[in-house]
């Protein structure tokens, strides 16, 4: 079947809620991007005239795409070179979806993408669905098959792992700009000492390269232990400047919601790191380091304003 244009428009005005359902589930953009596109095929290949409710359609076929790439990755994440993380969003990234609630910004906050990792596929469709986009139970109960009932304890099961893992304080943008100013300041002060006073003492550091980019396999843990791995880190040296083409420009911003330090070089986004902040401190620092997962920040980045310039150049 040949989709006219107001099928074609149909499914267009539906792509943003898909991509920013997609990109909770998979935390991926180009996972995400590849799950619409299927599901655009498949309302290609359907008889769109005897489809009833477009929006519940679509949103079932790409749920349960998503649900079995889901259990796809699990596989493939074993085999992964150190650390998984999802890929991070730079602020203003129309992925990210609503954030008109706590409920919505909170839901595709880097700590909670990571927590939604232990769930399983259901448990994150479920929590993604109801939790983000507020969809009824009896909703999400036709979509993923199962049972209204089902449905809510699911979502109740999900929604106690993911508040179990984290405290999280909800932090606007000028306050987000402070704590990575701080945070910057003393990882670049050359001591560990400033640094300790702004974590928590049971703080973590964990990075992803993907094995394409150094990146520890194992988290550091402890506030001493991060301190000391960060004052390393941040120390400008020529082989750091070497590994990734130039001295890194050091921006102040938020991802996902969270603050967020950008690393540029050349244009080129090198890392981004979400620092996640509870009322005690910086208590789990997470920096995105594969460069397949920063492909879509750089663009971003390129067709963006940066105000005054960055902070600080290692």
């Amino acid at each position: 079947m040949v989709l006219i244009m107001s099928d074609v428009d149909r499914f267009e005005a539906a792509r943003p809620r898909l991509e920013a359902i997609a990109y909770r589930l998979l935390g991926s953009s180009s996972e995400a991007e590849d799950a619409v596109q299927e599901t655009f095929l498949r309302w290609q290949a359907a008889d769109v005239e005897r489809i009833e409710v477009p929006e519940a359609w679509l949103t079932k076929v790409l749920t349960n795409y998503c649900l079995n790439q889901l259990t796809s990755a699990r596989a493939r994440r074993e085999t992964y070179v150190g650390q998984w993380l999802p890929e991070p969003l730079l602020a203003g990234d129309p992925m990210l979806g609503p954030a008109d609630t706590a409920e919505q910004r909170e839901s595709v906050s880097y700590a909670v993408l990571v927590l939604l990792e232990r769930l399983s596929p259901n448990e994150r469709a479920v929590y993604v669905l109801r939790e983000a986009f507020d969809y009824p139970h009896r909703e999400i109960a036709e979509i993923l098959d199962i049972s209204e009932a089902a449905s809510q304890q699911i979502y109740h099961r999900a929604k106690k792992h993911v508040a179990d893992g984290r405290a999280r304080t909800e932090i606007d943008e000028a306050a987000a700009r402070r704590i990575v100013e701080e945070f910057l300041a003393a990882a670049t002060s050359g001591r560990t000492e400033p640094l300790v006073r702004l974590l928590t003492q049971d703080a973590i550091s964990v990075g992803d390269g993907g094995g394409k980019v150094p990146a520890r396999a194992k988290a550091f843990e402890g506030a001493l232990a991060v301190a000391t791995f960060l004052r390393g880190l941040f120390k400008p040296s020529a082989a750091k400047r070497a590994l990734v083409g130039g001295a890194p420009e050091m921006y102040a911003t938020t991802a996902n919601g969270e603050p967020a330090v950008v690393a540029v070089v050349d244009g080129r986004v090198v890392s981004i790191t979400c620092l996640e902040v509870t009322a005690d401190g910086i208590v789990a620092i997470r920096s995105q380091v594969n460069p397949d997962k920063l492909v879509r920040a750089t663009a971003q980045w390129t067709a963006s304003d940066h105000g005054d310039g960055p902070l600080y150049v290692l």
